[in-house]
C-alpha cells in the first residue's frame, strides 16, 4: 500500500462527513441551505466555529462562482501552511528529538515507529527511555528499539528522567549516533511539577549537546478533537513545542482538528498516524492530506497538484 492510499484509508471517518456536506455543493449555484449542511460538516469534523467560519465566508464570495470542490481544496491547503520555526543551533552532535504529550498520546509507539523509520533511512539512532514513571513504558520502548534495530538507554523504573537523558546523550556522543529520541512521561499541561522536569531535561540535554533538544515533538491523539487545544498551549508555552504528531487519525472522524492546531499553535504537523503499523506514521504533505479529506478515491490525489 503507497503512503497516500495509507492516508486515504486513514481518514476514512472524517472524509465521509465532509463528503455528505460536499455532495450537496455538486454542480449549479448552491444555495444557503446547502452551504449549512457544508457547516455542519465542517464543524462536525472539529474544524472548530472560527475557521469553518472563515471557510465558509471564502466561499461565498463573488456570488459563489468558480468551482467551490476547487475553492474548498485550496482554502483548506492555504490554513495548512505554516511558516517553519526559527532554526535551532545545527547539531554538531547526534540530533536530540524529544517527544511530549499527555497520558494515552501514543508516545512511545511513535518513538519506536520513528526510530525504526529512521534507522531503515540509514542513521544510527538511540532511544532514550525517560518515562520512568510507568515500568510498561520502558518495557515497550525496549521491544520497539529492538524491532527498530536501536539501542535503548535506561534505568529503573522511578529514576530521575533528567539523569536517563544524560546517559543517553553521553551514549549517543561515545557511540557515534546520528539521532537520540527521547520517550518521556506522560503529563497533564496543568499540572506545574511535572511541566517543570520538562525544563530540567531539557537544562540538562542542552549542558551535554549545545542546542538540544533540536525538536520538541508534542504528540495529540487526533480523537480528542479541541479538548487536545488546550494541552497544546501548555506544552507550546512549557516545553517549547517546535512540531506536532498527530496520531490515531483512523480511529476518530474529527481529522480536520489538523486545520485549527495549526492556527492556534502556528507549529507545523510533522508526521500523522493513520494506524497500527510502522508504515502508517507517515510525514505530513498538506496536499496531500487535503486530498485525504475530499477525494472520493484513492486513485487520483489531486490535491497533490496544487
Amino acid at each position: 500500500m503507497n503512503p497516500f492510499s495509507r492516508l486515504f484509508r486513514g481518514l476514512q471517518r472524517t472524509r465521509q462527513g465532509l463528503r455528505r456536506g460536499l455532495g450537496r455543493l455538486a454542480g449549479g449555484s448552491p444555495g444557503a441551505g446547502d452551504f449549512e449542511v457544508l457547516e455542519e460538516s465542517l464543524l462536525a469534523a472539529d474544524v472548530g466555529p472560527r475557521l469553518t467560519e472563515e471557510i465558509l465566508c471564502a466561499l461565498r464570495e463573488e456570488g459563489g462562482k468558480g468551482d467551490l470542490l476547487e475553492r474548498l481544496r485550496s482554502e483548506i491547503h492555504r490554513r495548512l501552511e505554516v511558516a517553519e520555526p526559527a532554526k535551532m543551533v545545527e547539531p554538531t552532535g547526534p540530533e536530540v528529538i524529544l517527544l511530549v504529550g499527555v497520558n494515552g498520546s501514543g508516545k512511545t509507539t511513535t518513538a519506536g515507529k520513528l526510530a525504526r523509520r529512521f534507522s531503515e533511512g540509514g542513521r544510527k539512532v538511540i532511544l532514550a527511555a525517560a518515562d520512568t514513571f510507568r515500568a510498561a513504558a520502558i518495557e515497550q520502548a525496549e521491544a520497539w528499539a529492538e524491532r527498530a534495530g536501536c539501542q535503548v538507554v535506561r534505568q529503573a523504573t522511578g529514576s530521575d528522567p533528567a539523569a536517563v537523558v544524560h546517559d543517553a546523550l553521553e551514549a549517543a556522543r561515545a557511540r557515534g549516533a546520528d539521532v537520540v529520541l527521547v520517550d518521556t512521561a506522560g503529563r497533564l499541561h496543568t499540572r506545574q511539577p511535572l511541566m517543570e522536569e520538562l525544563t530540567k531535561i531539557h537544562r540538562v540535554a542542552g549542558r551535554a549537546i549545545e542546542g538540544a533538544p533540536h525538536q520538541v515533538l508534542l504528540v495529540l491523539d487526533a480523537s480528542t478533537g479541541q479538548n487536545g487545544l488546550h494541552q497544546a498551549r501548555g506544552f507550546l508555552r512549557a516545553a517549547g513545542v517546535t512540531g506536532v504528531i498527530l496520531t490515531k487519525l483512523d480511529g476518530t472522524a474529527r481529522g480536520g482538528v489538523v486545520l485549527p492546531i495549526i492556527a492556534e499553535l502556528q507549529v507545523p504537523i510533522r508526521y500523522v498516524g493513520v494506524g497500527e503499523s510502522v508504515e502508517d506514521l507517515l510525514p505530513f504533505d498538506a496536499r496531500l492530506f487535503v486530498s485525504g479529506l475530499l477525494e472520493e478515491d484513492a486513485s487520483s490525489p489531486a490535491g497533490a497538484a496544487l
